[in-house]
């Protein structure tokens, strides 16, 4: 695969923005600190792989990445200005919303969460769950959890905390838990344990995966900067998913716990279940975002009493960033 021609079209992208054309070479480089939602690992590539192939620096940004983690509330230090962007999620933004917080959605570089559950072989549908005890995190119990529970007449009671540690699923075949199908379904294969993985938006989940979010005011007032991020960090994710060695290095560097193989095999299911060129990426470019998938996402918040109905919910993104962008490989 080829990569489009960068400059001729980020140029008449952002020029269709932005009044009056401008030179990516002629202005200083302009400083975006990027926060991401979890240790560096392979759903945060394309971000890395921008940065270490230089794809920023064209654009004559001096991006930061910052990894964030389980202890680290994205929102809130995008919110105390202490980073420009965020990889968060829309469940979180429109709940954010609601609560009157100024964020905003300006690209979705997974059009489908990597979350899904971890079973093992003997459970064959996500129908099979309801004598099994599920694992699920504080976070997934505000999220997925509800739609999980409603679509399979589960129940409360069969929840016990996930803890990031697989070693309760690999003793107990009674047991599913939450999974990232990058990260913890590598982990119960090298643990020697058959299992199933079932993908929640292939049956269904709405929320598009990490979305970058960034503050209404920067996109006033640094509207062209952030134009330049968004073609950038698509491009990146173009350029990782053809030849993710750059991006890797960096990841390594930033987490010196993850391996080679471990990164090989998120990449790889990147590609396999077309989380990032799937859905209306395939047709509109990587990165984009519609006012229907946002609808179907706020519908099942309000249905599963997590948003309220009256919510501003088309505040919580704008596609101005991203409408006509068609970056693709």
């Amino acid at each position: 695969m080829k990569l489009i021609s960068r400059i001729p079209l980020s140029c008449c992208v952002l020029s269709a923005l932005i009044p009056g054309a401008f030179s990516l070479a002629a202005q200083a480089d302009e400083k975006i600190a990027l926060l991401t939602s979890w240790y560096a690992q392979a759903e945060q590539g394309g971000y890395y792989q921008a940065l270490a192939t230089g794809i920023y620096k064209r654009y004559g940004l001096d991006v930061s990445i910052q990894s964030g983690g389980p202890q680290v509330n994205g929102m809130q230090l995008l919110l105390a200005k202490r980073a420009d962007v965020i990889i968060g999620y829309d469940l979180q933004l429109l709940e954010s919303v609601q609560r009157g917080f100024q964020a905003k959605a300006i690209a979705a570089p997974f059009q489908f969460d990597p979350q899904g559950l971890l079973t093992h072989d003997s459970v064959t549908s996500l129908d099979g769950l309801k004598d099994k005890t599920l694992l699920v995190s504080s976070s997934g119990q505000s999220t997925w959890w509800p739609w999980l529970k409603a679509r399979y007449q589960l129940s409360d009671s069969q929840v016990r905390p996930y803890t990031f540690n697989i070693q309760p699923f690999v003793a107990d075949e009674n047991v599913a838990q939450q999974a990232y199908v990058s990260s913890e379904v590598f982990q119960a294969q090298q643990a020697g344990v058959k299992s199933n993985f079932f993908l929640f938006s292939e049956h269904g989940y709405p929320p598009y995966g990490g979305i970058l979010i960034t503050r209404p005011d920067l996109i006033s007032s640094r509207k062209e900067a952030m134009a330049k991020f968004v073609q950038a960090s698509m491009e990146g994710w173009v350029s990782y998913l053809q030849n993710p060695a750059a991006g890797n290095a960096l990841i390594k560097k930033d987490n010196p716990k993850m391996t080679d193989d471990l990164l090989a095999w998120g990449v790889e299911q990147i590609k396999a279940h077309h989380l990032i060129d799937g859905g209306d990426a395939a047709t509109k470019g990587w990165g984009t975002m519609t006012q229907a998938r946002w609808q179907k996402t706020r519908d099942f918040m309000v249905n599963a009493k997590m948003l309220n109905a009256d919510t501003d919910w088309k505040q919580a993104y704008t596609t101005e960033f991203v409408d006509h962008m068609q970056v693709k490989p």
